[in-house]
This record gives structure tokens, C-alpha cells and sequence, in this order.
């Protein structure tokens, strides 16, 4: 068997010798981020059906690339194709190397599966043939299946003078077929859609073997029930990516769910920005795939089967945990342990800071809400919805605490992509349940995570607040690394207030306590800490910043950092996905240093430290260093002022920055190394090293 070797060091096309801007370019440093997702597939210390889990992970990415960037790209290309943008590449040099780029990747993800991944799950028992590769029994066994199941529910349409090519959802994989009538000679094609009733895979288990059967195979091996009598003389596979980008949001829309939900039916039929097509396809099927979709041959993409690799993620669920990491269950951190004890009675003796998934999320957020929910003392439950579970518990909890009498606000933002219309169906049960829901601002979408508990105690009226960098998703909390702060300070509630009162009655307000809001007041401040240490530098004291966050593009914060690099900053970024700084550069950023942390859990904090000669400030918040996420959007970080959770936290980056399993470092020319471990102690990476750590505070907090 060969294997396939990915290189550690990543040399990309995203920063060509002929750039010689400031920036890298953010769509090519986007491939360079999955190229380290699909790295993880071929990464022989991951378990075999974690390796699985990262290529269908790096290919549902690929497939939310098309749908967010390429149209826009191409456009870009076609309308302005000698203009520059802001990294030196003109529009359409910028399209050449993406599109040269996405195709070296798929050619890498395709070895990986057919000389890695597929045979070694074939030596373990699990086992992936086309319906043609069956053995006698268990070709009768699919075809029983399809009999039954699969064949009522299928609908054939053939294109003819009378029916027109049919409409083709977004993601949706298909079987062409070019076939005739007895005696005629001009074939006729047709389509039969893949349904997603079923799973893609026909699973089989047989004397300890699981064979699992593409459910596209399955029906191309019965097409003589579909199409009986007549011949069939082609087949093939094709699967269609839409447009997700259809509209600008309007500033002077009149309803704003009215809008989005105008853009969620325009979307259904948005332009087509990639057919991927099997394989060996005939130029005549080539045709009518184009004639039909409206498209051109730029946006047909010939890749190997399996089309649609993200499907692969169902075949990681199979129960065999000897190929998988060993499962995690949260802990529930010392504060919270005691189930029984007043979660506010908690927070008001000191500030709690929880870290999704090493700490229970159900245990400190979901009692957050249920409690306030449940409790009489309770007067006001308010919420930002951003991205929530069909599973998600607050749901149906505000609808019980409106019913009950409690003031409840929740803040949907229907404009989360590709939750709009989850959102839009939460939102409508909120407010048939009494709960006073704002659907998101004009011109600004709500990204930030705050929830706002008021209750009468004895004393008076106090104000319970969590501020986080994840969503109020259940299931997401499992998979994301995320901090969330329980709070009754007052200053910060009083500016969770303000600020509710910003999301909801629209006040002017400019300026908060303590809490960094954008649009207001998030930039400006984030630039004054930068300045405030380039002045410690300039005064020849101790001068350092850490961020970590997904992404990194806007500019003015860019050539801020740059600033304070050549005035003698030490500046350490911790960079998820694509990072648009040149880390490294002589006489522009020397002492600056990008890391990226790929791995078990998808990291998702963000978190801004800031030396202060000594005396540090930190922040964690929703917010990356982004234009779009500064200027256009909702956003709240909180300061961490507790000594003691400010040691948390600059433990969590302190683990990452010496991180020699997980970490890849960024160099000036754009070449993304991973690390390597300099000794076995090394190879637990960050998410172990957590977990870890999570164990023993737990441990500890029950000793005591």
C-alpha cells in the first residue's frame, strides 16, 4: 500500500513571487487552513476513523468555500480583472491560483482516501464497494433494500422538448443517465436524484465485516426498474454547488425577516458555481450537464468518486471506538460541582469562568438559563440567539419563562448563514410563547454571545450576566473550545444592559464601562492597547501582546501591529484559519509571531492579552481581528479582571505557544510549518494537555 506523504511544511501558491504587498491574500491563506485540515486525515497519530472525520471535515469546507467565495471571485475576475487588491495579486491572477490551488488539494484528498483511508479501513473490517462488487448475497440484500425503501421515493425526470432540464438543489448529488427507446438512436437524458431520506451509505454487517454501498451505486444498479424496457448507455454522477451569497442586506428594508427570508428563496435558485461530474464522462453527458445548469465548462470539476466526501462523516459513526479517540466527557468544574447549590448564590461570591468542552457546558450554561427560568426571584431572562441546536434546551425554556410571567428578550439574528431558516422557526415559537423577540439590526448582524439574568434579592434588584465567545449551541459546545464569564459585577452588567438596550431600542450610545462593543467602541480601543504598548517599548519597558482568535484581516489592526513590532513589541498570534499578516518580515514585522493550533476540537476563543508593563489586561469576546467583524456587526469582548481567571486564561495561551504536536508556524514568504515533537512528552498536543488539566482541577476541587 503507498502512502501518502503531506508534506509538513507547506510552500502554497497563495503567496506567488510576485506579490510583494504587505498582506497575504485571505481566500489562498483560506486553502492554506484546510491543506492543514486535510493534513490531520493523513496524520498517522490520529486514530483511523478520526483521520475520516478530518477529510470529510476538509471537504464540507471546500463545499462552503464555492457557496461563500467563488462567485464573488469570479465576478471579481471577470468585471475588474486587472485591478489589485490589498495582498498585490490582481482580481484575475487571484482566481487563476485559487482555482489552481483548489485542484491540487482535491488531487491530494483523493490519494488520501484511495491509498490511505479506504484501505486501511478495508483491513479493519470495514469495507466500501460500488453495488457491482457485491458478492451474491449481499447484492441481493441491497437489491431487497431497494425494493423496498429506496425505489418508491425515487422520481425519475427525463429532458425532452416536453420537460425541461429539472431544477437542482445546492448539494445535491445526482445520477445522469443517457438512454433510448428501442429502435431510436438519439439518446434521452434524464436525472434521478440521490434522496437524502436515507443515509448515503447501504450498510451491510456480515461476520464481524461492515460493507457499506454508496446509495448512488445502488440505484445505478437497478436502473432497469426506473427505466424499464428501455437501454441505457451512460451513466453518471454529478452534484451541483449553488451561490449562498445571493443579496447585500438592505438598510432600508421595512421587515428584516421578510428579507431574509426573500434571500433564503433566492438562494434556492442562485447561480451555479461548481458541478463536480464523475470521472470519464462521455463529451455528449458533458453537454447536456452544461446546456441544462446554464454553466460553462469553467465551472465543471472532474473529481473521483466518492463526490460529496463530506458524506463520509456517517461512516465515522460506526460503533468501533479501537479506531477512535478515546470519548471526553466534560468535567464540572469545582464551583459548580455541588448540582444542589444556587447557581447565583455562585457567581456573587466571585466571577466563574468556564472552558468549552474541558468544562460541562449542560452543567454551568444550560444551568445559567434553566435556573434563571425556574427561579421566582427571577424577573428578566435576555438572550442572543445566534447559532442554536435542534436538540438546544433554551428554546423551549425562555418559551416556559415568558409563560410564566418573566420579562424574556431574545435577539435572533436570522442572518447566521446557513441557519436562517433554523433561526426563522425558533424565532416564530418565541414569540407565539410571549417572549419579545428582535430579529437582528439593519445593517449590522448580532454576532455576539450575551445572556442577561435580573433578579430580586433581598437587597435589592441584581443583574447576572454570561459573556462568551461560543454560541448558545449545545452541540457545537462538544466540538468548540469556547470561554464563557458568569459575572454579577456591576459595572460589566450595567454595560450588558446598555448594551441590550443598544440591540433592541437602537440607542445612540457611544462609549461603555468596560466592555469592548463594536461597532462603537471595540476598534478604537483595540488600537489604544496596541499604541499603550508600543509606548511601553519606546520607554524601553516590557512590551508584549497575545491574541488568539479564527481569523485575521483588518488591515488598520494589521499595520498597527506592525507598529508596534518595529517600535520593539513582542507580538504572539494565534491564528485558526487564514491570517492576511506577514509575520517575520525584516524592517516590518521581526518580532511578530503566527501559530496555528489544528486539531481534535475546533478552536474557536477569542482571547486579547495585553502586557501592560507588568500589570496585563485581558479580553475574551466574540470578536476576530476582522473589518467585517469590527465594523459590521454586534460584537462584545469582556475584561477577565479576576487574578486568578486571568491566570487561566494566560495558561490556555501559554499551552498553545509551546504546543509541539498540534502547532503550525507561519514564515514571512507565506510557508506554514508544523512542529515537531522533541521529545514523547510532546505528543500530547494542546487538547490533551487540557483535558488533563481539566482531570486534575476537578479532581482537586473535590479533594477540597
Amino acid at each position: 500500500m503507498t502512502e501518502v506523504e503531506l508534506n509538513p511544511v507547506v510552500s502554497p501558491v497563495s503567496q506567488p513571487s510576485e506579490s510583494l504587498a504587505r498582506f497575504f491574500n485571505r481566500d489562498l491563506s483560506w486553502l492554506d487552513f484546510n491543506y492543514r485540515v486535510l493534513h490531520e486525515a493523513t496524520d498517522s497519530r490520529n486514530p483511523l476513523l478520526e483521520r475520516l472525520k478530518f477529510l470529510a471535515i476538509f471537504a464540507s469546507n471546500n463545499d462552503e468555500f464555492f457557496m461563500k467565495r467563488m462567485a464573488g471571485l469570479k465576478h471579481q475576475a471577470m468585471l475588474r480583472p486587472a485591478e489589485a487588491a490589498m495582498d498585490g495579486l490582481t482580481h484575475r491572477r487571484q482566481y487563476e491560483l485559487i482555482r489552481q490551488r483548489v485542484a491540487e488539494l482535491l488531487q491530494l484528498q483523493d490519494k488520501i482516501w484511495k491509498q490511505q483511508i479506504k484501505p486501511q479501513l478495508h483491513q479493519h473490517g470495514i469495507i466500501i464497494q460500488d453495488a457491482g462488487e457485491l458478492s451474491p448475497d449481499h447484492a441481493q440484500k441491497a437489491a431487497d433494500y431497494f425494493r423496498q425503501y429506496v425505489y418508491p421515493v425515487l422520481t425519475p425526470l427525463a429532458v425532452d422538448p416536453g420537460h425541461p432540464f429539472p431544477f437542482i438543489s445546492n448539494l445535491s448529488l445526482s445520477v445522469g443517465v443517457l438512454l433510448s427507446q428501442p429502435g431510436q438512436i438519439d439518446p434521452l437524458f434524464a436525472r434521478v436524484k440521490v434522496p437524502r431520506l436515507f443515509s448515503r451509505w447501504y450498510q451491510i454487517d456480515d461476520n464481524g465485516h461492515s460493507v457499506f454501498v454508496p446509495l448512488e451505486s445502488l440505484i445505478e444498479s437497478q436502473l432497469g426498474l426506473l427505466f424499464p424496457g428501455m437501454r441505457i448507455h451512460e451513466t453518471c454522477r454529478f452534484r451541483v454547488t449553488r451561490n449562498a451569497i445571493v443579496a447585500k442586506d438592505s438598510d432600508d428594508a421595512e421587515d428584516l425577516l421578510e428579507e431574509v427570508q426573500e434571500q433564503l428563496r433566492a438562494r434556492r435558485f442562485a447561480e451555479t458555481v461548481r458541478v463536480e461530474v464523475s470521472a470519464n464522462m462521455s463529451a455528449e453527458m458533458r453537454q447536456y450537464i452544461i446546456d441544462g445548469l446554464e454553466i460553462t465548462g469553467q465551472e465543471l470539476f472532474e473529481v473521483p468518486d466518492p463526490l460529496g466526501v463530506s458524506d463520509l462523516m456517517q461512516m465515522a459513526s460506526v460503533p468501533r471506538p479501537d479506531l477512535k479517540l478515546p470519548p471526553w466527557k466534560p468535567v464540572c468544574m469545582p464551583p459548580l460541582a455541588d448540582e444542589d447549590a444556587n447557581i447565583f448564590a455562585i457567581i456573587r461570591q466571585g466571577d466563574v469562568l468556564v472552558h468549552h468542552p474541558y468544562e460541562g457546558f449542560s452543567s454551568s450554561v444550560e444551568r445559567f438559563i434553566l435556573s434563571a427560568v425556574d427561579d421566582p426571584r427571577v424577573l428578566a431572562i435576555k438572550m442572543t440567539l445566534y447559532r442554536t441546536s435542534g436538540d438546544s434546551p433554551f428554546v423551549a425554556a425562555l418559551a416556559r419563562a415568558a409563560e410564566s410571567g418573566k420579562q424574556v428578550a431574545a435577539l435572533v439574528e436570522l442572518k447566521a448563514r446557513f441557519d436562517e431558516e433554523s433561526n426563522i422557526q425558533w424565532a416564530q415559537a418565541l414569540e407565539s410563547a410571549g417572549v419579545h423577540v428582535v430579529y437582528g439590526m439593519l445593517g449590522l448582524k448580532t454576532h455576539t454571545k450575551i445572556a442577561l439574568i435580573v433578579r430580586q434579592e433581598d437587597d435589592g434588584l441584581r443583574s447576572y450576566a454570561h459573556i462568551s465567545t461560543g454560541n448558545y449551541n449545545s452541540r457545537t459546545a462538544q466540538l468548540y473550545t469556547d470561554l464563557g464569564l458568569f459575572t454579577c459585577r456591576e459595572d460589566i452588567c450595567a454595560d450588558v444592559v446598555d448594551l441590550f438596550a443598544y440591540l433592541t431600542g437602537r440607542s445612540l450610545k457611544t462609549d461603555y464601562r468596560k466592555l469592548l462593543v463594536a461597532p462603537v467602541n471595540m476598534r478604537r480601543r483595540f488600537l489604544e492597547y496596541i499604541d499603550r504598548e508600543i509606548q511601553h517599548a519606546s520607554h524601553k519597558r516590557p512590551a508584549r501582546i497575545i491574541a488568539k482568535m479564527n481569523a485575521l484581516e483588518d488591515t488598520e489592526i494589521i499595520e498597527a501591529l506592525y507598529r508596534a513590532s518595529q517600535a520593539g513589541v513582542d507580538i504572539d498570534l494565534i491564528v485558526r484559519g487564514f491570517c492576511c499578516l506577514k509575520p517575520g518580515v525584516e524592517g516590518l514585522s521581526e518580532r511578530i509571531r503566527v501559530c496555528s493550533i489544528i486539531g481534535r476540537f475546533l478552536e474557536h476563543s477569542r482571547i486579547f492579552w495585553f502586557s501592560n508593563d507588568g500589570q496585563p489586561d485581558v479580553f475574551m469576546g466574540s470578536a476576530d481581528w476582522m473589518s467585517r467583524n469590527l465594523s459590521h456587526r454586534v460584537e462584545a469582548a469582556t475584561p477577565v479582571e479576576t487574578p486568578a481567571l486571568a491566570r487561566r486564561i494566560e495558561e490556555i495561551l501559554n499551552i498553545m505557544l509551546a504546543d509541539q504536536r498540534q502547532a503550525w508556524d507561519l514564515s514571512g514568504d507565506g510557508m506554514w510549518t508544523l512542529r515537531q515533537p522533541r521529545e514523547a512528552s510532546s505528543q500530547i498536543g494542546t487538547h490533551g494537555l487540557l483535558m488533563q488539566l481539566a482531570e486534575h482541577r476537578q479532581h482537586a476541587g473535590l479533594k477540597a
